[in-house]
């Protein structure tokens, strides 16, 4: 069994990556091998300090992981290959549209935000133009793909085996984008699974709030010919509101709590249970 702790160093941890972290290792036990890796593929918003910062914070919590720590950035020649890969099958194509043009458009609510309308689904990758994002023409994948293998859960939350529907990856995912506009940075959805194919992970483990990922990312894993691990999705840390703790709604760091004379002790009191049994290699 080897699994990933995968946070972007775009701000501090927070204790919902703690229970991440935590329940990670817990589900890996003794025999499994836990991985670090750095996903700072946001140009943008990635920072050094925070990098540093999620180390110590790890340290401090008691989190161990084998290995070097993997930083996505040291590996953009690796990405570029797999959208050449694509390219050269034409399935991603160039796209020049803004948040703002797609809202125009008339885009419906998805699973994941508005789906993409496919206003530059037209458009050839030698009409590529400087700044463009390069989405995957999902409906052109699936063709290649042929029937998408099932993929099995053993979280609590849909536990059992999953058949990616093919109407849903269209009608309600869409077309993602798998690099940028402007910046060219890799996005997510084929960094993800790119890594988790080149670090030889057989369990990914992840906060709920990305089951809706999974197919697409069984798609990506599929058109590319990597292996498809076991996922588990774990609950999120809500607050008193039932509002889930993120970077984004400016959630208390885990260095404030440590700032602040919160032991380690403490802070494990505030989160859910962690399992108690490991995952069956």
């Amino acid at each position: 069994m080897v699994t990933r702790f995968a946070p972007s160093p775009t701000g501090p941890l927070h204790l919902g990556h703690a229970y991440s972290a935590l329940t990670i290792q817990a589900l890996a036990g003794d025999a499994g091998r836990v991985l670090l890796r750095l996903e700072d593929t946001d140009s943008t918003r990635s920072r050094q300090e925070f990098a540093a910062q999620i180390l110590d914070d790890l340290s401090w919590l008691g989190f161990h992981w084998q290995g070097e720590v993997r930083t996505q950035s040291d590996h953009q020649a690796a990405y570029n290959a797999a959208l050449k890969d694509l390219a050269r099958r034409g399935l991603i194509y160039p796209c020049s549209c803004t948040r703002a043009d797609i809202s125009r458009a008339g885009a419906k609510l998805g699973l994941q935000g508005l789906v993409y309308p496919g206003t530059c689904r037209h458009r050839p990758m030698s009409e590529a133009q400087d700044g463009d994002a390069l989405r995957l023409n999902v409906a052109r994948a699936l063709e290649h793909a042929g029937a998408l293998p099932a993929f099995t859960e053993t979280g609590p939350l849909h536990a059992g085996t999953h058949q990616p529907d093919p109407d849903t990856l269209i009608d309600r995912i869409g077309d993602p984008v798998l690099r940028r506009r402007s910046t060219g940075d890799i996005a997510y959805d084929l960094a993800c699974p790119h890594d988790d194919a080149a670090q030889g992970v057989t369990h990914v483990i992840r906060g709920a709030d990305l089951w809706d990922s999974t197919p697409l990312h069984v798609l990506i894993q599929t058109v590319m010919g990597w292996p498809v691990p076991i996922y588990h999705h774990h609950a999120l840390v809500t607050d008193e509101t039932g509002r889930r703790l993120a970077k984004i709604d400016r959630s208390k760091a885990l260095a404030r709590y440590r700032d602040e004379g919160v032991s380690h002790a403490e802070l494990i009191a505030m989160l859910p249970p962690l399992p108690i049994t490991p995952l069956a290699p």
